[in-house]
């Protein structure tokens, strides 16, 4: 067994939640390093959760935008898909210059519940010319077809590559508190219902037990000439959500789906995020 020693001084409180004048012995294990190596991932960012929920209270909102999910995902080590939000054409072209082709193209409003509907999707956008067509065209068909609704910008976003699908989400039962949900996403979704739940904070064998706890658990193992799925990278994502929903009391509701997993040792990459605020 190996142990790590950590000795905090001050009144800083960390993400392992050591206090003032603490003095703690952890076992390590895969999660507790990943933190570790996180904390300059979350200087680096700009963005604090508290500053995200302040800002979409200050709007009057009670979910946050998609870049604002996706950036307290980042904070909290969750791997998403690349992405940056434009508030214009020649904005759009950078981020997809820094991206790489093909990106998806995503109207960011707190006023559109069904972006197709209002002509805000762009999928498989391969060229620079065609972002900036994207780009112009997102814009116009909201305020045609949703006139008065706000627009922040356009969300440039990678498009990953076929994996599958999981879903990762988390919610506040009265009775338990906060609850963490797995299930296999995709089309698998509807037909099989197949979910696992577990009351917030979790352990490294908790969240090992969600994943065997599946019914499709088998397609982890590979299926149909797919190779197996990197499940230490579903863990790693199912105990960060616990992280998140257990320190931060604003929010309600987490749904990260769909979760791509790719091959053994791949990793995953979170493809959408909602969070919704506590009223």
């Amino acid at each position: 067994m190996r142990f790590l020693v950590v000795i905090v001084f001050g009144d800083c409180r960390t993400t392992l939640g050591i206090t003032r004048d603490a003095v703690a012995v952890i076992h390590v294990n895969p999660l507790v390093f990943s933190l570790l190596t996180n904390w300059g991932v979350r200087a680096r960012l700009g963005c604090t959760p508290q500053a995200l929920v302040e800002s979409a209270i200050r709007e009057g909102r009670r979910k946050l935008l998609e870049h604002e999910s996706l950036c307290l995902c980042e904070y909290y080590g969750i791997p998403v898909a690349k992405y940056g939000l434009a508030r214009s054409s020649t904005e759009a072209v950078e981020i997809a210059k820094k991206i790489g082709f093909p990106v998806v193209m995503k109207v960011v409003s707190p006023d559109t519940l069904h972006k197709s509907d209002v002509g805000g999707v762009a999928l498989g956008v391969r060229t620079f010319e065609e972002v900036q067509e994207k780009y112009t065209s997102i814009i116009r068909g909201v305020m045609l077809r949703a006139p008065g609704a706000r627009v922040h910008g356009v969300l440039v976003q990678e498009m990953l590559p076929r994996g599958l699908e999981v879903i990762v989400g988390a919610t506040r039962d009265p009775y338990f508190g906060p609850v963490v949900m797995l299930g296999i996403g995709g089309v698998f979704v509807e037909v099989l219902k197949d979910v696992s739940f577990r009351v917030a904070p979790l352990t490294l064998v908790d969240a090992e037990e969600m994943v065997k706890e599946l019914k499709g658990y088998r397609l982890f193992k590979g299926f149909r000439g797919e190779g197996p799925r990197d499940e230490a990278a579903v863990v790693d994502v199912v105990l960060r959500v616990s992280e998140l929903i257990t320190e931060l009391d604003e929010v309600a509701e987490v749904d990260l789906n769909p979760v791509i997993v790719f091959e053994e040792r791949h990793g995953a990459k979170v493809a959408d995020a909602r969070f919704m605020l506590r009223g």
